[in-house]
């Protein structure tokens, strides 16, 4: 391996293992991306602002004399703050560091040699991505006016209009609600463009002759059909012949026609998109919320624990599967997700900080292997995340255990517990640590000992591996090409060897990026 490639692999790692640069990498990423970040509703509002301020001043330019100070701010202040806007979104699109890491780890399992070449393929390709998206070509339109002072070039200034999509929610929900109908919307407009095309030379062969006729020209023809497919009428542009009146009657119907087509087809997007709009806009209100409890289940007990702890005045979110309950939530005046709570994905979707936002996660179906389920999903997540499960066989109050569950109670003990609670008796609900991972499965990995990690570990007993929660199966040898199950912690390691390790697959990727940032010194 060459020095040029030691010291890119050497600079990565320091790079993805330096808590003060993801931090920050971190910051910008949620104030420009994440729209549940605190602040960037503030940036937005900034932005947005500047947006306005540049169109209106190259408005007032067009009839009235601007001092050098305002033509300077636009040109020159406004575009510059563009320019950082967009360095910023190019950094944090993606990660070199995670590219490189990935790839020296891969080749290293193959046994190859890192290849430069491949790397600045793979980064390339990943900014470039970023570079050619629609959003990043209207950045990059917006910024154009900086470099150039030809004041046809300043016109482009209006692209800044088109950022607001970025900044707008509502702008984004509407775009994306109208999406799912882009099949529809192109056959319409394929629709609508022949109409106009064929309407144009039809009113221009029978219109273009007549000395009494305003259309003279193809130009004016295509006008006259675009005005008259619209519905809108000017009245400026008509046809005098009755072969021209014939082609309008026909263009004005088939305007009506398209019309009516699209308003259907706005109003169908926005109605199959509507639960999700509610959900989103259920998600936008809890991620305000600064605490509240996250019961999994609305059934039996937990309708009750709900309403107790409404009474008290805690915030609660209702998580659930099944669509009637979710709504029988919804009409007792909880905050309630269709969300199956067993699976990983819903928590995905909640896009919350658990340690900020969940005082306790409360699993209450009617079912034990739901609770299960939900415990297990939870407690893969985080380790320290408290968990309180409903408990309905005796028979299984171990599973629950194994999986996690920090308390384990009778439907008839709860409400009377949490009652405790209020009367000055704490007892099951304390503030958690944040949920920063997410679920992704038991796995079992092969994990090859390199000279990163042999520099460092030569025994058994200083992996460590208990400390991630992951279980060593065993170790293959090189040298003697055997397979040692079950290993003595004196278990001498060597360059070369295999380590077959079991656990979830979160746990494992931890363990593994531990032994390569060489922690265990």
């Amino acid at each position: 391996m060459s020095i040029i490639s030691k010291a890119i692999i050497n600079l990565s790692y320091a790079l993805d293992d330096s808590k003060r640069y993801n931090k920050t990498k971190k910051f910008f990423y949620n104030i420009l991306e994440n729209d549940s970040f605190r602040l960037k509703k503030y940036l937005d509002g900034f932005m947005i602002t500047l947006i306005f301020l540049s169109v209106y001043i190259l408005i007032r330019d067009v009839k009235h004399e601007l001092n050098d100070f305002w033509i300077e701010f636009n040109n020159v202040v406004i575009s510059l703050i563009f320019f950082i806007e967009y360095i910023f979104r190019f950094w944090v699109s993606s990660s070199i560091s995670k590219v490189v890491i990935n790839q020296n780890e891969h080749n290293l399992m193959l046994n190859r040699n890192f290849s430069i070449k491949k790397m600045l393929t793979e980064v390339l390709k990943d900014k470039l991505k970023y570079v050619f998206s629609i959003k990043a070509i209207i950045d990059l339109l917006a910024i154009i006016p900086f470099f150039h002072q030809l004041r046809l070039l300043r016109v482009l200034i209006l692209f800044r209009v088109f950022k607001l999509f970025r900044y707008a929610k509502s702008f984004q929900t509407f775009v994306s609600v109208l999406a799912t109908k882009k099949f529809e919307f192109i056959t319409l407009l394929m629709f609508a463009s022949i109409i106009i095309f064929v309407s144009s030379v039809l009113i221009y062969v029978m219109e273009a002759n007549n000395p009494d006729s305003p259309i003279h020209t193809l130009f004016d023809a295509f006008y006259w059909s675009i005005v008259t497919i619209s519905t809108v009428g000017y009245g400026d542009v008509t046809a005098v012949t009755n072969e021209g009146r014939s082609v309008a009657i026909v263009v004005i119907t088939s305007g009506v026609a398209v019309l009516a087509f699209s308003t259907s087809l706005v109003v169908s997007a926005f109605s199959e998109k509507l639960d999700e709009m509610k959900e989103m806009k259920t998600i936008d209100n809890i991620s305000k919320n600064k605490s509240f409890y996250l019961i999994c289940g609305y059934e039996g007990v937990a309708n009750e624990v709900a309403k107790i702890l409404k009474k008290n005045d805690f915030q609660i979110l209702v998580m659930d599967e099944d669509e009637k309950r979710v709504k029988e939530a919804i009409k007792d005046g909880f905050e309630a997700l269709n969300f199956d709570p067993g699976e990983v994905e819903s928590y995905k979707k909640l896009n919350i900080d658990l340690s900020k936002h969940v005082r306790a996660v409360l699993a209450l179906r009617q079912s034990d292997v739901e609770n299960v389920y939900t415990t297990m999903t939870v407690r893969s997540m985080h380790k320290d995340v408290y968990i309180l499960s409903l408990l309905m066989e005796e028979m299984h109050r171990n599973k629950l255990s194994i999986a996690g569950a920090n308390e384990i109670i009778y439907s008839k003990d709860l409400v009377g517990m949490i009652a405790k609670e209020f009367i000055g008796q704490p007892v099951a609900f304390e503030v958690i640590h944040a949920l920063r991972s997410e679920f992704s499965g038991v796995d079992m990995e092969e994990i090859l000992v390199t000279n990163r990690i042999f520099k460092y570990i030569s025994k058994i007993n200083q992996l460590e591996n208990e400390k991630y929660r992951v279980v060593l199966l065993g170790i293959w040898k090189k040298d003697s090409d055997e397979f040692i199950f079950n290993p003595k912690a004196d278990t001498t390691i060597e360059l070369g060897d295999y380590l077959v390790v079991i656990g979830n697959s979160l746990f494992i990727r931890e363990f593994k990026r531990a032994l390569q940032k060489k922690i265990f010194r």
